[in-house]
């Protein structure tokens, strides 16, 4: 006998999981489970709440699957819930955000495919849903192109009437069309249908209407010729659409498909990120070690990571060290040395040695997973400019139903016979041609597809508003370390004063520094390490912002900062240093001064390379007429040194973190319009008053929380590669409203048979299809142009 597998459903999130494998917690003697743990830590701060909630949510789920689920457009704050599926993902319209449901669907504003706000690499809807609509569609045009042929086979030769009668020959036609427009066509007619009931009319609307309209009126013609008025007459006989039906179905089907597979390209890079991390884990239980799920890794798990491996979630190394690839985030092909105590990040992977971690980071709160969902969620976005689409849509199809009818008056009163066959035709080739499918994709299509090209690069854009801001930035605003340099400084020089020794120096400097984080920090215990001697702790540690640290080694009170510092705590000698550290700075290295019990002791001169990729990045933003600001808490001569090396435009130095946040404030009130670059929790204040934040490194923490620009790799050249972006998306962004609006200024008219008078020209509802698929084709195509663009040097 088979046996049952458990499952529960998670409180918080809806989700179904597994309680073998699951998060537990208890309240009021029940036990509840979790698919992660952020889930239960919201359980857990309010219980009944979130039961509460989730009853509301599953009430709200029934009403909507047996109720309306239209809304008009005054309802801007209006969410739909729809049960519409068995998935509890939700669902959410790109162009219309507030529209959420359970599961995939169309949005009743704009009829526009619904997509998951959250990103499952186990979903297959989307390729599904590519397969649907391709079927559709080949089933459409097979049976299309036999009618289009026995329909216009008379205008070249190919009379089929000769050899069946006209009953039998309306009959044919009519079987060809029907399934075409009611099975391949019906889940755009459903569209339109909705667009009515809520009168948030659509290009699903114009379709409907022009495509039903061809199909009733050959119905007619085909059960009631009698009805017919002779006015509709064509070589005596009255005229048949159904060819004109059933090839509008298909050419809309066919610019669906591209599409759904544009989108599918387009979210390759979301996908390539996703396959990063591996399907499982080898967690530690006691002395025994288990293969798990990765879905089934809990924070504070112990994990096994042999040579080979990828690291599966984020975490921190117990035991073991090796080398680690980390290029899928910081781009940088050098493996980097992990040993106990250093961080890992999911998805990285492990080259040489085997490792035992603890999981930190996991599930949705992994780096890897917060980047995915970041991308996921930019592509979705609006930019600002999308605005002048939605005005312009929200009276267009109303204007264009408009238009088809004084199309059908005015041929109807003024035009050659058969008037109100001509009329028809006219009426119907209007409301086909002026369908807005290219004026709803050329926003969005550009946005996804621009934004996944940035990710590719390791740019990830928060939102699309990003996009357009940055492209009018022109004033860069840069740190010097780790920015413009390796961010790695190394120890050059130490000279001592008075009696103190380097190595006692050395040592109770590298003690000190040893609970800092800073870079130049780091660079003294390294060297401290690299001098030996014994080893020493230091007590009473204190960071002194902007300035420097203090502390208590072997009974002596040593200080570490800028001269300045030193001076305003009273350390005598600081004169002889400052003179030392004017030959070094001149040069570009930092000087650090060292006092020892209110003496100075020493100075260091740490260096720290500029990258090999700055000069490159710098000629980039001045070749796109980008200002250069460099803001450095170094000294003036260090910062000058730098400055000139590089061609930077204006450098300001020994500046603090508060001091970046008016300098930034001060820019802006200058007109200026500034993206500052920083590492997302110093620079936290003037990330957030700069008109768009870059945050430079890995994209942890506040990174990627907090800044609109998150480089993960840390390096100049993504600053330029998201300018060089910005200003490429939003230039095919308006490249497709041009060919949109100017696709339907000059289609209406001509199907309104403006061009007849002159030429004898007159547009069949059949070409106006066709017209009006090439119009989203050549929006979709300049978008997908975005992929080959070259964002930097």
């Amino acid at each position: 006998m088979s046996k049952t597998k458990r499952s529960a459903v998670d409180p918080v999130c809806g989700m179904t999981v597994n309680p073998d494998d699951a998060l537990a917690s208890e309240f009021e003697g029940g036990a509840y489970f979790f698919c992660c743990r952020s889930c239960q830590t919201k359980f857990d701060a309010d219980p009944a709440g979130t039961l509460a909630a989730r009853t509301r949510k599953d009430q709200a789920k029934d009403e909507a699957g047996q109720g309306d689920c239209c809304h008009g457009r005054g309802s801007s704050s209006t969410k739909v819930i729809a049960n519409q599926s068995d998935s509890s993902a939700i669902y959410t319209c790109p162009m219309h955000l507030e529209i959420e449901q359970v599961g995939p669907g169309d949005c009743p504003i704009c009829g526009m495919d619904l997509e998951p706000k959250v990103v499952d690499l186990t979903s297959d809807d989307d390729d599904g849903q590519y397969v649907r609509v391709k079927r559709r569609f080949w089933i459409g045009l097979a049976l299309s192109v036999p009618l289009l042929v026995i329909a216009m086979g008379p205008m070249v030769g190919l009379n089929i009437g000769r050899w069946v009668s006209q009953t039998a020959f309306g009959w044919l036609q009519l079987a060809l069309a029907t399934p075409v427009v009611f099975w391949c066509g019906w889940p755009l007619l459903l569209r339109g249908a909705k667009s009515f009931r809520g009168m948030n009319l659509n290009m699903f609307s114009l379709i409907a209407v022009g495509s039903l309209a061809a199909y009733f009126f050959s119905l007619v013609v085909v059960l009631l010729p009698g009805v017919i008025p002779e006015a509709f007459y064509e070589n005596g006989v009255p005229p048949l659409y159904f060819e004109a039906s059933a090839v509008i179905i298909t050419l809309v089907l066919l610019g669906q498909v591209l599409e759904l597979r544009a989108r599918q390209q387009t979210g390759g890079a979301i996908r390539e990120l996703m396959r990063l991390a591996p399907e499982t884990a080898h967690r530690i239980v006691g002395d025994d070690e288990e293969e798990v799920s990765l879905n089934a890794v809990q924070q504070g798990d112990q994990l096994r990571v042999r040579p080979g491996e990828k690291v599966p979630v984020d975490g921190r190394i117990l035991s073991g060290s090796s080398s680690v690839d980390e290029s899928m985030l910081t781009g940088e092909p050098m493996p980097v040395t992990k040993s106990e105590g250093d961080d890992v990040t999911g998805g990285t992977l492990n080259q040489t040695g085997a490792l035992v971690m603890e999981a930190v980071g996991v599930g949705g709160d992994t780096v890897l997973s917060r980047i995915v969902q970041m991308v996921a969620a930019a592509q979705r976005s609006r930019a600002p400019i999308q605005k002048l689409v939605d005005v312009v849509a929200r009276y267009f199809v109303p204007i264009v139903i408009v238009c088809s009818i004084f199309a059908f008056i005015g041929w109807a009163v003024f035009g050659p016979e058969p008037q109100l066959a001509h009329a028809f035709v006219a009426a119907v080739a209007v409301l086909i041609i002026a369908c807005p499918c290219a004026l709803g994709l050329a926003t969005p299509m550009s946005v996804m597809v621009g934004v996944g090209r940035g990710a590719k690069e390791g740019v990830l854009i928060k939102n699309a508003e990003v996009l357009e801001v940055m492209e009018q930035v022109d004033t860069i605003v840069v740190d010097k370390t780790g920015t413009l340099t390796e961010g790695r400084p190394e120890v050059t020089a130490v000279e001592t004063f008075d009696e103190f020794a380097e190595s006692d120096v050395l040592q109770w400097a590298a003690a000190v520094e040893t609970h800092s984080e800073h870079p130049l920090a780091q660079a003294v215990v390294r060297r401290g390490k690299e001098a030996g001697g014994r080893e020493v702790e230091a007590r009473e540690f204190d960071s002194i912002t902007g300035g420097g640290v203090r502390g208590s080694v072997d009974g002596r009170t040593v200080l570490i900062g800028k001269a300045d510092l030193l001076v305003e705590q009273g350390v005598t000698g600081v004169d002889a240093g400052r003179a030392k550290a004017g030959e070094h700075q001149s040069s570009g290295a930092t000087v650090i001064f060292i006092a020892i019990d209110e003496r100075l002791a020493a100075i260091m001169a740490i260096t720290d390379p500029i990258k090999q990729s700055t000069p490159a990045a710098l000629a980039t933003l001045h070749e796109l007429g980008l200002k250069v600001v460099m803001l450095t808490g170094d000294a003036e001569p260090t910062a000058k040194a730098v400055a000139v090396k590089l061609g930077i435009d204006e450098f300001h130095a020994g500046v603090s973190p508060e001091e970046k946040h008016e300098f930034i404030r001060k820019l802006k009130s200058d007109g200026k319009i500034v993206a500052m670059s920083g590492d997302g929790i110093n620079d936290a204040p003037a990330l957030a008053e700069a008109n768009v934040g870059i945050a430079m490194g890995t994209g942890t923490g506040v990174a990627i929380e907090s800044a609109g620009v998150t480089l993960v790799g840390g390096d100049l050249r993504g600053v330029a590669a998201a300018s060089n972006l910005s200003r490429k998306t939003m230039s095919n962004i308006r490249q497709n409203l041009f060919f949109a609006f100017v696709y339907n200024a000059l289609g209406i008219p001509v199907a309104a048979g403006v061009l007849y008078p002159i030429f004898g020209l007159m547009l069949s509802p059949m070409i106006a299809a066709a017209a009006m698929s090439l119009s989203s084709v050549s929006v979709i195509a300049n978008a997908l142009r975005l992929r080959n663009v070259q964002l930097h040097r």
